[in-house]
């Protein structure tokens, strides 16, 4: 009996220490979420200084020091097509003092078209909040005898081959935004891939490239200018600021959609409390008018989409890009 006894007395003490020690474990976590920021914060943007995601990740940085009370500092960490930095990210502590600003390119693109990612964009980061949206702008050369996306592929369908277009890049966004333009529309355009965007579209505006999905902020100056030529913009619905401009899929590619979303994320098993309040205060600030105002200087409209929601967007472009980049039959080394 005394075994017996003793026996359910260890098993007691046992529960009891258990219990306790979940209990300081769950105190500490509250204390701890509760105290945050203690320290200033990084922010990684994976992309040069000067750039669209550079700019959000600032103006965001700005807004979130003055709330938290700490200093939200940007990090830029360039190189591999956002690859460096992300990785960067995905390796630091998960103690909510280094966040990611993170875009599709990145985040969705990249994986389908590289050999090996060095980060699981799912299982290695946490969602926070989506920041802003920017579409791309479908452009032409002025001397190409087209204007509308109709009349480019009725043009590209009488001359398969004959006409290309540029990019930032095998595999950038702006060469599988126009893959998946030939995929939905049947039709085979030459692509030229360049270094850059710039260089890309400097070639188009001189005549030696005929059409470009420019980012918003990048093509519409040219088009406004008579420069360039816009045919359409590439989001589900016409774009607030340039409503005069028809969707690729109300010109004749049904299905076809492409946004350029941008947000805010943090290195796998960050507490649940920080996610929450930096959130929180992220979905805060971008309800600021001088907020609104910055971002519609870069052509971009707010989404402050929360955590869950952010996170199907994420899941649902990887499946995007990677069957683009399957029929495309692209691959960067």
């Amino acid at each position: 009996m005394s075994v017996a006894h003793n026996g359910k007395g260890a098993e007691l003490r046992a529960s009891n220490f258990v219990c306790a020690l979940a209990l300081c474990m769950a105190c500490t976590h509250i204390v701890y979420a509760q105290s945050y920021p203690t320290k200033p914060i990084r922010m990684i943007v994976p992309f040069a200084p000067g750039g669209g995601s550079d700019v959000t990740g600032r103006i965001v940085s700005a807004k979130l020091s003055e709330r938290l009370k700490q200093q939200v500092v940007v990090e830029n960490r360039t190189g591999a097509g956002g690859a460096i930095g992300t990785e960067f990210a995905a390796r630091a502590a998960p103690d909510g003092y280094t966040l990611l600003l993170g875009s599709m390119s990145e985040l969705a693109l990249y994986p389908a078209v590289a050999p090996k990612v060095p980060y699981d964009t799912v299982r290695d980061f946490t969602p926070i909040a989506l920041a802003g949206d920017v579409p791309f702008l479908l452009v032409t050369n002025p001397a190409l005898p087209v204007r509308t996306t109709k009349e480019l592929i009725a043009l590209a369908k009488a001359r398969p081959g004959e006409i290309n277009y540029g990019s930032a890049g095998a595999g950038s966004t702006s060469h599988m935004t126009m893959a998946l333009f030939g995929s939905l529309t049947g039709t085979r355009l030459v692509h030229i891939p360049y270094k850059g965007s710039a260089p890309a579209t400097t070639d188009l505006v001189a005549g030696h490239l005929q059409a470009m999905m420019g980012t918003l902020p990048a093509a519409l100056p040219f088009a406004k200018s008579g420069r360039l030529r816009a045919l359409a913009v590439s989001s589900a619905k016409r774009w607030p600021s340039i409503p005069e401009y028809p969707t690729v899929a109300e010109s004749g590619v049904p299905g076809y959609e492409v946004i350029l979303w941008t947000g805010v994320l943090a290195p796998a098993g960050t507490a649940r409390e920080i996610i929450t309040q930096l959130q929180r205060e992220i979905a805060s600030l971008l309800t600021l008018s001088d907020v609104k105002e910055s971002f519609a200087k870069q052509g971009a409209e707010i989404n402050s989409a929360g955590p869950e929601q952010f996170a199907a967007i994420i899941r649902r472009d990887l499946a995007k890009w990677a069957k683009v980049a399957r029929e495309a039959n692209v691959r960067i080394e």
